[in-house]
């Protein structure tokens, strides 16, 4: 058995024992980031801003962008493992802080089961995102499995101003109120009462509805 010795100064010794010594995620970023990339099928920039990655062993690999792309706003998931078929909706719930989760829909790619994006709640999501610290979100796969994920916003916000601002937009005045209520929750919700319950709502909406015609 050959053995071998290391030739160098002791400041490089100490270097490579330390680099041993700690563990790969010590050195990953924690941070979001903001990019700027060209499609190479149509030569078009476009940017997103890019979460870090989980410490692993403690959640699921999933990354969260809110992206701009041809003058959209766009809310993407990627993960290691599959959500759903192609072109298939999915559902993303998400809960900034302590507040109330938000259940919104989402949709793979055409190319891809393992990534998903939606237009219809980006703003809104993007907007969360900046009145708080941490956002966690689940996702229920095609296998019955949940995905999970919880990443820090407290450096989020200046790449996704950046993006909002590529798209022309801005963040709106009541990003750090409370979300507005939407149709997926009203649905679930909706769903718990019972059929009196249910009658008596119906007939407050029709009246509303009427109202406002």
């Amino acid at each position: 058995m050959k053995h071998y010795r290391f030739v160098g100064n002791s400041k490089t010794a100490t270097l490579l024992a330390l680099l041993m010594a700690c563990p790969l995620n010590a050195w990953a970023g924690n941070t979001w980031s903001y990019h700027q990339e060209s499609d190479s099928l149509t030569n078009q920039t476009y940017s997103f801003a890019q979460s870090p990655l989980p410490r692993p062993g403690l959640y699921d690999n999933m990354m969260l962008e809110i992206v701009c792309k041809g003058n959209k706003l766009q809310a993407v998931i990627d993960a290691d493992d599959l959500i759903a078929s192609q072109n298939s909706n999915f559902n993303l719930e998400y809960q900034i802080d302590k507040k109330t989760p938000v259940t919104v829909q989402m949709k793979t790619f055409p190319d891809s089961k393992r990534k998903g994006y939606s237009d219809e709640f980006a703003k809104r999501i993007a907007d969360d995102m900046l009145s708080g610290q941490a956002i966690f979100i689940r996702v229920n796969t095609m296998l019955r499995t949940v995905l999970s994920s919880s990443m820090p916003l407290d450096n989020a916000a200046e790449p996704i101003k950046h993006v909002l601002a590529d798209c022309g937009l801005s963040p709106s005045n009541n990003a750090t109120s409370e979300p507005a209520y939407t149709l997926t929750e009203f649905e679930q919700e909706f769903s718990k009462l019972t059929v009196e319950q249910q009658e008596q709502v119906l007939v407050k909406i029709k009246k509303i509805m009427t109202e406002i015609q």
